[in-house]
């Protein structure tokens, strides 16, 4: 099976896939024990009565059969239309639009940060393995993956806002703001990286091909780039689902630092039980999952020869 009949057959079955999960998207909410009608109701702040919610539920389409209102909103999804927020009547695309460039923004420095950072880690514990650099790294670490990221968040604020005074404590207010909300994202995917890339850099550290490059003579810095390469497929899946999990990731920085992101609009929509922008955020997460779990499959499959001599994963 050749690399593009392998892609081909991937991308077809991502559409069944794409398809379940907005089925999910849908009937999660529907199951929630609150009335979308009454939600509506009150947060207009109008007196709730049965007639009033009758008529609010056949303005809504809440009184249409379950797989008529499925497939009407799901045509409106395709076509960019996520329904109307329940708060103001805003559209949720808009809202998710204003919101989604800080959020890509704050997860695309957190992505450079953590990528940076694990790589240098894992570099030097494989050239300083079972030394001082090494044992100190890993302690750290340690000491990262057990730290909670809100934790890790108001101790930075403590420390380089309150204490110290060298960076604004919130908001999107220029370069700096980026600093501290990219660091409490980061941290705790540094630590598991780093952690990941560095055992597996050990363990290909052992093969037989690295052996027969030092024999042959190669220098220190070739062999440590044939080393990085060949771990990177065990990697490659962990760092390439990083992404859609930053995105995902942000509402705990976003909330600490009074972040303009989706997360923050999504925790605000959680409190108000504003429903049609919690089923946007889910959907549109999970979409992101997906197409970031295909592009993996697609890299490894680049990267790895024997991958693309047998043409699956």
């Amino acid at each position: 099976m050749s690399i593009r009949t392998y892609i081909l057959r991937r991308l077809l079955g991502l559409a069944p896939l794409l398809l379940a999960i907005s089925f999910f998207s849908f009937v999660i909410i529907q199951l929630s024990p609150s009335d979308p009608a009454e939600v509506v109701i009150r947060v207009n702040a109008l007196r709730t009565s049965p007639e009033l919610i009758a008529e609010v539920r056949k303005e809504m389409g809440l009184d249409r059969p379950f797989l008529e209102r499925y497939l009407t909103w799901l045509g409106n999804a395709v076509q960019g239309d996520l329904g109307k927020r329940y708060v103001d009547g805003k559209p949720v695309s808009e809202e998710m639009l204003k919101a989604l460039p800080p959020t890509l923004l704050l997860a695309a420095v957190a992505a450079v940060l953590m990528l940076a950072c694990s790589i240098a880690a894992a570099l030097v514990g494989v050239c300083f393995e079972g030394r001082w650099p090494d044992l100190l790294l890993r302690g750290l670490v340690f000491l990262g993956m057990s730290v909670p990221a809100f934790w890790a968040g108001l101790l930075l604020v403590w420390l380089f806002a309150v204490h110290l005074d060298l960076l604004p404590t919130g908001g999107l207010s220029g370069p700096l703001s980026l600093i501290l909300p990219a660091c409490t994202l980061a941290l705790p995917y540094i630590s598991t990286y780093a952690r990941l890339l560095r055992n597996s850099m050990v363990q290909t550290k052992q093969q037989n091909f690295v052996l027969y490059a030092k024999a042959c003579g190669r220098s220190r810095g070739a062999v440590l780039r044939h080393i990085f390469r060949n771990s990177l497929q065990s990697t490659l899946t962990g760092l390439g689902m990083s992404p859609p999990q930053l995105v995902a990731g942000t509402f705990v920085a976003e909330c600490i630092f009074a972040w303009p992101g989706l997360g923050r609009l999504c925790v605000t929509a959680i409190f108000n039980r504003d429903f049609p922008v919690i089923q946007a955020y889910v959907l549109l997460m999970a979409v992101l999952f997906a197409l970031c779990n295909l592009c993996m499959d697609i890299c490894a499959a680049l990267v790895d020869p024997r991958l693309r001599e047998r043409g699956v994963r």
